[in-house]
Formats: structure tokens, sequence, C-alpha cells
């Protein structure tokens, strides 16, 4: 990730300004936390039957999940790291605010019948931000972070896939559309993981030696990518399983490098280290859910309220601090969204697979941790996220 300050000498905060629209993260991170606390109550209203279906076949949670909520941090997220990596603007002023309107069309557009507007805004989305991201990059020195932009059309291309077949225009095989946007979403996080955890850490822990292991870093990150292929093959049963545990043991063998029981006194790093846990359990439960031992939903949740929910709060706030000229200090609202959010993944993973007909009361559980991260969230974060640095320097 970026260098970011870390000490601030009595700062003196700018007469009044608006920045929401100076950099990347700002709105995408506001929009992504306030659909965070929107659209969780709907589903688990839904999913209780209080409201009538508006899905159309469409597997509306888990679509708004991945491409609203987590591709919403993942663009603010890119736009403001790639102005650092490339040395080059990425979308400011109006050039941000329509991909943000953009972006709330699509979400709007989910409502509607109309799923074929839907599924090209959300595509159009992916792509105009891929597009934006990758102008900045090619005019950088170097191409290491060139991949990310590709990777924003694979999401593109996935959403517009979920939405076609929905449509019945488009059968995809049973490996393709959300698992695969899922191993992408895994890839990234892996990727920005092995880079930032150690370096947070280091620079954040008295003492601190998290380390990295190259060839290690290579074979866990290259197994994500071999996972994602299997995916898309339909490779399954004892094969995929045999996949996911000697995945799990090199993504758990990384996270102990990093020595994350040094972290605990230190939310800001605690948070990410615990996320990053998550993965390899997700990769075991997922084993485990393919030798059919139990359901997958235990798994798919591991991932995306463990690790994807984790790494984002942690990394929304982080970022937001730093990026804003403030002291990297967690307060009561930064460690109650985390404990919040580490709560709900262990309600929605734990009560599942040991209390089976508590489904529907750790749905709700869940989804009350859920909105309380996110409100604690924007509790602190609104006005820091719409007003300009206090150092006075731009972005």
């Amino acid at each position: 990730m970026t260098t970011v300050l870390l000490q601030h000498k009595s700062p003196v905060p700018p007469r009044g300004g608006w920045a929401l629209w100076a950099l990347g993260f700002r709105p995408f991170y506001l929009l992504a936390a306030l659909w965070a606390v929107l659209s969780i109550p709907l589903w688990a209203a839904q999913m209780s039957g209080h409201l009538g279906s508006w899905t159309r076949g469409m597997p509306w949670h888990a679509h708004e999940m991945v491409f609203g909520y987590t591709l919403a941090i993942v663009v603010g997220f890119l736009f403001t790291a790639g102005r650092n990596w490339s040395g080059q603007p990425t979308p400011t002023g109006r050039h941000l605010q329509a991909l943000a309107a953009l972006w709330l069309l699509a979400r709007v557009l989910g409502f509607t019948p109309w799923l074929l507007a839907a599924g090209l805004a959300n595509a159009v989305f992916a792509w105009a931000s891929a597009w934006a991201l990758w102008r900045a990059l090619r005019a950088g020195p170097n191409r290491r972070n060139d991949f990310f932009p590709l990777l924003l059309v694979g999401l593109g291309l996935a959403s517009l896939g979920l939405h076609l077949q929905a449509l019945g225009w488009l059968a995809w095989p049973e490996g393709l559309g959300l698992p695969i946007a899922l191993d992408v979403v895994l890839f990234m996080i892996a990727v920005m993981a092995g880079r930032v955890v150690p370096m947070f850490s280091n620079n954040g822990v008295p003492g601190m030696q998290a380390r990295r292991h190259e060839r290690l870093e290579k074979a866990a990150l290259g197994g994500v990518l071999v996972l994602m292929a299997a995916d898309a093959l339909g490779l399954h049963g004892l094969p995929l399983a045999v996949l996911l545990s000697g995945l799990a043991l090199l993504h758990a063998a990384r996270w102990a490098l990093w020595q994350p029981w040094r972290t605990l006194r230190h939310p800001l790093v605690w948070v990410l280290h615990a996320a990053y846990l998550w993965l390899p359990l997700h990769l075991l439960l997922r084993a485990g859910a393919t030798l059919e031992a139990w359901p997958l939903g235990p798994a798919t949740h591991a991932l995306t309220l463990g690790t994807i929910g984790g790494m984002t709060i942690g990394m929304i706030t982080r970022t937001a601090l730093g990026h804003t000229g403030r002291p990297l200090q967690a307060g009561p609202f930064e460690t109650t969204a985390f404990v919040a959010m580490l709560g709900a993944a262990l309600v929605r993973v734990a009560v599942p697979l040991l209390w089976p007909s508590g489904l529907l009361a750790a749905v709700h559980l869940s989804a009350t941790l859920w909105v309380l991260a996110f409100l604690a969230y924007l509790a602190r974060y609104v006005g820091i996220l719409s007003r300009p640095r206090l150092d006075g320097q731009p972005g």
C-alpha cells in the first residue's frame, strides 16, 4: 500500500471546505459503508419472509456484497493507491462523481425488473474504473500493478454474466460467476495483504519482526490462481479438497510469519491479522464442504464476512486516517467496528456448523453486528471523508 504520514505535530484543521471528490477513497468508502448498513437488513428481512422478492432469479444478496459493497471499496482503494504507485492522477472531481453515480445507478436498477440495464450498469462501472486505473498505471514507472485493471474487467464480466444467466440468455458452468468473482477478490486481498500487513505491523508495533518468504509468497499467491482455474474447470471432490487443504496450509504459514500474537494491543494492526486468519479457515471449511462433511455456507461466510469484511473495515479506517493527514490511532469507534465485524463472522460461521437449526437466528445476529460495525464507522468517518486533509495537502 502507499506510504502515509505516521506522526503529526499539532495539526490545524482547515476551516470548512468540501473534499469528498478529491480522491477515490472518499466517496467509495462512504458509499460502501452506507450500502452495508442498508442492504444487509433488507436481505435479513427478505430471508425471514417479511419482504417479497425483487430479484427475478438473481442471487441479489451475494451479488451486492461482491459487486456492490466490495467492488466500491476495491475501486476506492485502487484509485488512491494507484496515484501513489504511478505518480499519475486518478479520477477526481466530475470524473469521480460520474463513476459514483454509475455505481449508485447499478444499485437502484437492482431493485427493478430491468435486469439487463442493471447488469450493464454494473459491468460498465467496473470497466470504466479499470480504464481509469490503467491510464494512470501505464504512465507510471513500473508494471507490477498492471494486473489490477484486468481483475476489474473480470469482475465486470462476472457481474454481467450473472444478470444474463438470470434472464435465461446464458448458461454458465457451476464454477463460474460468483465463485470465480470470489476467487478474484480473494486473490486481490492475498496480494495486498502480503504487501501491507507485514509493513503496517513493523511500522506500528514496537519490536515487531513480521517477515515474508519469497518462495512461500509465490506458492501462496500462485495457489490462488490455480484454485481459480480449478473452479473455472469444475474440479470437485477429493482433488479439489486436497488443493484447498494444501493452499490453507500455505496461507496459514504466511500468516504465522507475520507474528500476529504481537499485535493485540494495536487494533489498527490486529484487525488485519484477524481478517487474514479467516482466509485459511475458509479454505479448510471449503475443503470439508467439498467432501460433504458440512454445508458450503460457513466456508463462504468465512471468506465474505471474515476475510473480506474484516480486511475492508480495517483498511477503510487505516487508509482514511492516513490519507487525510491524521494520526494512525484507533479510538472507540474503530475498535467497536472491528470487534463487531469479528463477532458477525464468528456467529455466521460457527452457529450453522454447531447448531444448524439456529441458522435464522445466526443470520439476524450477524446482520445486527455487521450493521453496528458500519454505523460506528460512519459516525466517525463521514466528516473525515468529506473534509479536507488536516495537513493541507491535496487528496
